[in-house]
């Protein structure tokens, strides 16, 4: 089966992750500060918190953002389920705003016309994710533009796009956002395992995302509420969680950063070949706004139903994985499943979401997805569309 997706990993890696083996420290010690560094200056913001996953990134970047119980989060649909779930953790309100059909990503008209409407029904959201789907940035300017008018808080859901650019800005510069996240999954631009990290340019929320990461502990003697100069002594403010990412998880996180350059150049070489060989069918191929550039975490094409007689979603996927191409759907709309149902949520809600959920599908890129195996996979692609034509 040719994957998706995949971690890629050489000896330069492994040799990183025998010295934390054979060193004093396997968590708590010098080398996650040097990860959390190494990547505030990759991508040029002042502060950066490293967290054991994505999904917990987001969790602490809300609860240090405020969010409560009887506020609102807005999300797109079209995401992993993290992006959503990361405001229930918080007792907030959960909804949507629906996607632009070329770009995939949140429809900035659409949240527009829906912030003025919230307005007048006194429901504007706390918090608004969107979500930069495969390594493209949203529209993060007018985003940002739309919080100062409307006064929300933005969390840039960047788990994709390490690597990328925005108006020439490497993605996690915060210029846009209050906070961005990160995610270090093995599918991931580059990996720690798991891992995610949480970046700002605002010492309040650093300080903050530390104290949540660590259960709500801090030895920051400016912060203590009872003045001891001590080594010894650490106080409790708030009801935090053991969020923390450990030594052997940042020296592959350093090591894959001196990498990851080359890989994302490597992802956008094997997706021109791609669009170059599938721009003739009826399909929909990837669109890159002229102001981004992408890291390619997923390549996705969307098929034209409308133009493929007797098209089937299931027959498309289960041929091609019978013949060991390893698609996927990024991403079932979090709308629709059972639990986000049971909050009162139905099909029909976020109509470009579900037709695009119908008729899309992930092929494999990764750092070391051979050309033979992407003839293979355009190959099939072919035949099973000009089988229906």
């Amino acid at each position: 089966m040719i994957p998706y997706g995949r971690q890629y990993i050489d000896s330069s890696d492994i040799k990183k992750i025998v010295s934390v083996l054979k060193s004093d420290w396997l968590t708590q010690g010098p080398l996650v500060p040097k990860f959390e560094n190494t990547i505030k200056k990759y991508v040029g913001t002042k502060f950066a918190v490293s967290i054991n996953s994505g999904t917990s990134a987001l969790h602490i970047s809300c609860l240090a953002l405020g969010l409560k119980k009887g506020d609102y989060l807005w999300t797109v649909p079209n995401t992993f389920v993290a992006s959503a779930n990361c405001g229930l953790h918080c007792g907030a309100h959960i909804d949507f705003v629906d996607i632009d059909n070329k770009t995939w990503n949140m429809s900035t008209e659409l949240l527009e016309k829906k912030l003025e409407y919230s307005k007048k029904k006194n429901k504007l959201p706390k918090i608004v994710v969107p979500v930069h789907f495969s390594g493209q940035s949203t529209d993060q300017k007018k985003i940002w533009w739309l919080s100062k008018k409307y006064k929300f808080k933005v969390i840039e859901d960047a788990s994709h796009s390490l690597g990328g650019l925005y108006k020439k800005q490497k993605i996690g510069s915060c210029k846009w956002s209050d906070v961005t996240i990160f995610s270090f999954h093995p599918v991931k631009p580059i990996t720690t395992g798991e891992g995610g990290m949480a970046l700002t340019k605002n010492k309040n929320i650093y300080l903050k995302l530390l104290k949540y990461r660590n259960h709500g502990i801090t030895n920051n003697y400016f912060e203590l509420k009872k003045k001891i100069k001590s080594h010894w002594y650490f106080e409790q403010q708030l009801l935090g969680f053991n969020y923390r990412m450990n030594d052997l998880e940042a020296s592959l996180g350093i090591s894959q950063l001196k990498k990851l350059n080359y890989f994302v150049k490597k992802r956008n070489f094997i997706a021109k070949r791609y669009i170059s060989k599938l721009k003739n069918l009826p399909i929909q191929l990837p669109y890159i706004e002229k102001f981004n550039y992408s890291t390619f975490h997923l390549f996705v094409i969307r098929f034209k139903s409308d133009l493929i007689k007797n098209f089937s979603y299931n027959n498309f996927f289960k041929k091609l994985r019978r013949n060991g191409i390893g698609v996927n759907l990024h991403y079932l709309p979090v709308h629709l499943h059972p639990y986000y149902k049971n909050l009162g949520f139905k099909k029909g809600d976020f109509p470009n979401s579900e037709k695009y959920s119908m008729e899309a599908m992930s092929l494999p890129i990764y750092h070391k997805l051979s050309k033979k195996n992407q003839e293979k996979t355009i190959k099939l692609i072919k035949k099973l569309v000009n089988a229906n034509k």
